[in-house]
């Protein structure tokens, strides 16, 4: 009877498969666009030789992602109860703090990403071939923990099942696609306006697990108020319709929230979109500013 229950609560596989997939496409763009400037930044240097420690460093980071991934969704499932509960409630909220600071990090640097990995591609090169295999390491490993991190939290929501996975697996088998023919010439995406779109799903998506890990540590008795509803339309919402499952798999939609699921929801969502959406000129002067040197610190020219 609890199987049933949890399978009727569970988004529906082409949900599944597409929020996860989602994510496959955009986090697998992102991490492509890196490997791609790197190898592009050896071919036109005249360093191919150094290609072969580039993609040395991007295999072994894609290995290290999926056994953090595996040692976190397994180890989950080998835990039942209250236990479960927290391991989730916990693999979700630093999910959520990861996916937070990569998005915001991202929307900051996108403009001068280019430029930076191309100068320490030039200075890896000039320590030498380990300096290059540590750097596309490092780049592609850094995209990947927030991809392992995200599915994590994302995952334990949909009744244990590999829908998530496959729908991943798809999203990424995509992106290469779509980087091979960034590559090539043969396609050109406006990456501003990708990653503003992509950027803003993925904030709604992490808000969606944050209120899911408060709903689990409220269950294991860390957090208080788990009777305390903000509503309850349960007999009026039909989980298993399409748009029940729709979602709940897309942003952890619930028909009997709590008052904390609620309020860590609209806030997180509030304050992350809006610093996320403000223009980057805006960031820009503000920063100008705080660096500016005020009249006390100015120096006056000698007489």
């Amino acid at each position: 009877m609890a199987m049933m229950l949890a399978d009727a609560a569970a988004p529906s596989i082409a949900t599944q498969l597409v929020g996860s997939g989602l994510i496959g496409v955009r986090e697998g763009l992102e991490t492509g666009i890196v490997v791609m400037i790197l190898a592009a930044f050896l071919v036109k240097g005249g360093r191919r030789e150094g290609l072969k420690w580039l993609w040395g460093g991007v295999a072994v980071a894609v290995v290290m992602v999926f056994g953090i991934f595996a040692a976190i969704h397994y180890g989950t499932s080998t835990i039942s109860g209250l236990a479960a509960e927290a391991v989730a409630g916990i693999a979700s909220l630093v999910a959520v703090v990861i996916v937070t600071l990569m998005v915001l990090w991202m929307r900051r640097a996108a403009s001068a990403i280019s430029g930076d990995l191309k100068a320490g591609m030039a200075r890896a090169i000039e320590v030498g071939s380990g300096a290059v295999f540590l750097l596309s390491f490092l780049a592609v490993g850094r995209e990947g923990f927030e991809t392992a991190l995200l599915m994590v939290g994302y995952a334990e929501n949909t009744s244990g099942s590999s829908w998530p996975l496959i729908g991943l697996f798809c999203g990424v088998v995509v992106a290469v696609a779509l980087t091979v023919l960034l590559y090539v010439g043969a396609i050109r995406i406006d990456f501003a306006v990708f990653f503003t779109c992509t950027g803003a799903l993925l904030i709604i998506v992490a808000a969606g697990i944050l209120a899911y890990g408060v709903r689990a540590l409220q269950t294991v008795g860390w957090l208080p108020g788990i009777a305390a509803r903000a509503f309850d339309i349960s007999r009026h919402f039909d989980q298993s319709s399409w748009y029940g499952t729709a979602l709940a798999g897309l942003v952890n939609f619930r028909p009997d929230p709590t008052v904390l699921q609620v309020i860590a929801w609209v806030v997180y969502l509030a304050v992350v979109m809006t610093l996320f959406l403000l223009p980057r000129s805006f960031l820009r002067s503000r920063s100008t500013k705080a660096t500016r040197p005020t009249p006390d610190h100015i120096e006056t020219p000698a007489a």
